[in-house]
């Protein structure tokens, strides 16, 4: 058992107890962030006058390699080491003997795994933020083509009144592009360097805390050494933008699913994001969006589980903190897949127009437009809103829409109707009139096309 410890005890650590103790099937994933701050506090070291300059680069020098040895698969990173800073640590002390064990003056494994962690989650914020903005401009490039497709709006899951896929896409638009903002937000706040906080107290060795920052891209150094080995605000926030964007997701899928059906057959799902069943073999199924609704629960159980851990730690380091990894990884991967999967998805699905249109036909979205037409030759809302009931049960049991009746029949109705209705109750007009900041009207969606075309020109990326 490689160990960083043990001058204190005079006995072997019970082998279930180092079991349970250990962290390096999981932490092992940070070996590359162990070593990248390793080698800028050594850096630092170096600079400060704590370390020669000949000690100085013979740890740098090892360190890289054995980060090369990693990844080329020459070195293994096995359960005999305690967690992912003892690995590196002993395979460097084997390789430069007494200058090796020089690497962690000045360190404690406290603020070492708050810089591993906070390297890591600083690099998935990063890249889900990149993974956004594909799905962003997938969406995009769906709503400049569909900015004259109808199909219906729903509340309550019943249909509501006509729309354009362009709008309802846009909806999505905004909810991811708030994610994003999320990310960048995140990304603000975690970018500060808690290395050289010590085990909790700082040290008495003349660190340059905002040298090592610097080396390592953060803004500066925490500026409260309790704070910098204890706090974990930063991946809480993390999981909860990323629960955020699963519920995002997950509502996407949901719609997905439902216009998948055979009652909607509003899409069709590419062949390549589907798969069929092992008895019926007329199904094709849409597993990546069912998959999705439910990894949803995964991401929202790795924030609860963090919140729960840290309600009741007092300052600052205690060993519960170690069960911030293994369900913030697994939230992590599952995000990172869940966007990337559904992103392809999207950008293959077929949208049937005709199917759409079709339906909000014969789903009277068109009913207010019919109440707004009688309110606007004199007749008062409430009586307007009588009218339009009794025309839709009408419609109900002739099995038509309300541009499918007769001038008589409407007229039987209401005499205020006349011939120009047909126009006004028109599935373009509905739409196509609706013309104000964030409607589904063809200029406003053009205009709202160009401002979220611009929003991703202006913001490319976190860094």
């Amino acid at each position: 058992m490689a160990q960083l410890w043990g001058g204190r005890f005079t006995r072997e650590t019970d082998q279930m107890v180092y079991r349970f103790n250990a962290s390096i099937e999981f932490d092992k994933r940070l070996y590359r962030r162990d070593i990248e701050g390793s080698t800028a506090h050594v850096k630092m070291l170096g600079k400060q006058g704590i370390l020669t300059e000949q000690e100085t680069e013979a740890i740098v020098e090892g360190l890289a390699k054995i980060l090369a040895d990693v990844e080329a698969g020459r070195l293994a990173i096995t359960s005999e080491y305690e967690d992912i800073h003892s690995f590196v640590e002993a395979n460097l002390i084997e390789r430069l003997g007494d200058t090796g064990k020089k690497l962690h003056t000045g360190r404690s494994r406290n603020d070492q795994v708050a810089l591993d962690m906070r390297l890591y989650c600083r690099e998935k914020v990063v890249l889900v933020d990149a993974l956004l903005k594909k799905l962003l401009q997938t969406i995009l490039t769906i709503m400049e083509a569909h900015t004259e497709t109808i199909m219906p709006g729903f509340t309550h899951l019943q249909k509501a009144q006509p729309v354009t896929l362009a709008h309802h896409m846009g909806a999505y638009f905004e909810m991811f592009k708030r994610d994003r903002q999320r990310m960048s937000d995140i990304y603000e706040r975690m970018n500060y360097c808690p290395l050289g906080s010590g085990a909790l107290a700082g040290t008495t060795y003349p660190l340059d805390r905002d040298y090592t920052a610097e080396l390592l891209g953060f803004y500066g150094p925490t500026l409260n050494s309790m704070d910098g080995v204890s706090d974990r605000d930063y991946l809480i926030e993390m999981l909860s933008a990323f629960s955020t964007i699963m519920m995002h997701l997950s509502r996407f899928s949901e719609e997905i699913i439902i216009w998948n059906s055979n009652e909607y057959q509003f899409v069709e799902i590419d062949d390549a994001f589907s798969t069929g069943s092992s008895i019926m073999p007329q199904k094709k199924n849409p597993d990546i969006a069912e998959l999705v609704r439910g990894k949803t629960g995964r991401v929202y159980g790795a924030l609860m589980s963090l919140l729960t851990t840290m309600k009741g730690i007092p300052l600052a380091y205690n060993k519960d903190m170690q069960e911030d990894k293994e369900l913030a990884f697994d939230a992590m991967d599952t995000v990172e897949n869940c966007i990337e999967l559904f992103e392809g998805m999207l950008a293959t699905i077929t949208f049937r127009k005709e199917r759409m249109r079709a339906s909000a036909s014969l789903g009277f979205t068109n009913a207010t437009d019919a109440a707004d037409y009688l309110v606007n030759h004199g007749v008062p809302f409430r009586d307007a809103h009588g009218i339009v009931g009794r025309l839709v049960l009408y419609c109900i049991e002739k099995g038509i829409a309300i541009d499918e009746m007769s001038l008589a029949e409407l007229k039987e109705i209401s005499p205020v109707f006349e011939e120009d209705l047909y126009e006004a109750v028109s599935m373009e007009t509905c739409v196509n009139k609706r013309l104000t900041v964030g409607a589904p009207g063809k200029e406003a969606m053009e205009q709202a096309i160009a401002a979220e075309r611009e929003y991703l020109r202006q913001h490319p990326g976190i860094v």
